[in-house]
């Protein structure tokens, strides 16, 4: 009897060890898309791990709330697609909140990165301005709010667009000088030209007003993922965790 009944507290302290860690002690695994080279949101170092702003901040957040997540670096447009299928639960890829994305069924988390986008031209480039690239070609990344701001602005100021699957070929394409310029989030091209020594440079001016990052879900089944993410950002912001990240990878 006595055995039984040890037996019977221990379970119970497990049950309520479990419980007290957070809301999915079911074992429930979320996946999380995100891209593959999004410096310095996500990318992998030299130790060949996968780090950054975005990975960070989603396992503050995931041990904040006490749940278990699979987080597969798939590239932007593949990361999308997974969610849109519903191959991933959600992504995080420096994905800017807008209004169109909205309207085409992306379910926004609160905003955790305020960023702009900006024009960015060749190192030894004379362009400083938007009239300077009229009858020129801009480079842009698939579905990025980059492309958004170069496209809101092509017509007024005649220049033309061509789009990359990735950022880095994008980079590529205006160093060789087919492109005299590419758009792209004012902290990605700062951190990329830094830490990677591309002969690119940002004029001053030529960025947008801003717009915040959100973690994203397109299925009203997975809100509950969306509102620990929601509770956890609050808490991590808080208790100093959330500057810590920005800190690591930004000063």
């Amino acid at each position: 009897m006595k055995k039984i009944m040890l037996t019977l507290a221990s379970a119970l302290m497990l049950f309520s060890l479990v419980s007290c860690k957070g809301k999915k002690a079911d074992g429930k695994v979320w996946v999380v898309a995100t891209d593959t080279v999004f410096r310095p949101f996500e990318y992998t170092n030299e130790k060949n791990e996968f780090v950054g702003i975005d990975v960070d901040i989603l396992a503050a957040v995931a041990e904040n709330q006490g749940f278990k997540y699979d987080l597969q670096s798939l590239g932007w447009d593949a990361g999308v697609a997974a969610v849109q299928v519903g191959q991933a639960d959600a992504l995080i890829a420096g994905a800017t909140i807008k209004q169109s994305r909205i309207e085409s069924g992306w379910i926004f988390s609160d905003g955790y990165y305020n960023a702009t986008q900006t024009f960015v031209v060749a190192k030894d480039s004379t362009i400083s301005s938007y009239e300077d690239l009229r009858g020129k070609t801009v480079a842009v990344k698939n579905g990025t709010a980059g492309m958004d701001f170069a496209n809101s602005l092509k017509d007024k100021y005649g220049f033309k667009v061509i789009v990359f699957e990735d950022s880095p070929t994008m980079y590529q394409d205006v160093i060789l000088g087919n492109s005299a310029a590419c758009c792209e989030d004012t902290p990605i091209m700062a951190d990329n030209i830094k830490t990677g020594g591309l002969a690119l440079k940002i004029p001053e001016g030529m960025e947008s007003e801003g717009a915040p990052y959100g973690f994203a879900i397109m299925n009203p089944a997975n809100q509950e993922l969306l509102d620990m993410f929601n509770a956890g950002l609050k808490n991590i912001r808080e208790n100093g965790t959330y500057q810590k990240i920005l800190d690591k990878y930004l000063k």
